[in-house]
């Protein structure tokens, strides 16, 4: 009965308390082909695909929050959009088994260097797929939205510079 009442009053913690803000970042590139590529990383916890992301850094402005996560997680470096793309919400597994939601305010970040050293080298597999694969992969409903709408984005610009 102690678990189960363990349960009943994190599930009412989690519910009552309002989501944390986080700051990620889509990191995309022009192929040779001119398609879109997005970089999925790893979780270092859990190993499921996901976008570079952080917690606040004090008075550090959010956009330039997910530019570092994006540095410091795949070393990739580029141009960061100052206005966000939209957000996507997700469980945060911390390390006493409690579950935290999070919100996620996502920037877009042209690659344009990649970097043989970074602080997190070697903890994460980094893949480079479409926006398309990139949905498939993650598991955030609001996420894989994101990726389609970075998608579409690239379309209209095609089509308009065509």
């Amino acid at each position: 009965m102690a678990v189960l009442n363990r349960i009943v009053s994190e599930l009412e913690l989690m519910f009552r308390r309002p989501p944390k803000q986080q700051f990620g970042a889509i990191c995309y590139r022009q192929a040779t082909n001119g398609a879109i590529e997005v970089l999925l990383i790893t979780s270092r916890d859990t190993g499921r695909w996901v976008i570079p992301k952080g917690w606040p850094m004090g008075p550090k402005k959010s956009h330039l929050v997910a530019e570092r996560e994006a540095y410091e997680e795949a070393g990739v470096k580029g141009k960061i959009s100052k206005d966000s793309i939209g957000s996507y919400f997700y469980m945060k597994g911390m390390p006493d088994g409690l579950k935290i939601p999070c919100e996620v305010k996502v920037y877009l970040l042209d690659v344009r260097q990649m970097l043989e050293d970074y602080p997190e080298k070697g903890s994460r597999t980094m893949e480079w797929v479409s926006c398309a694969e990139a949905a498939e992969r993650v598991r955030e409903p609001q996420l894989k939205r994101l990726f389609h709408l970075v998608a579409l984005s690239n379309q209209r610009n095609a089509a308009n510079a065509g």
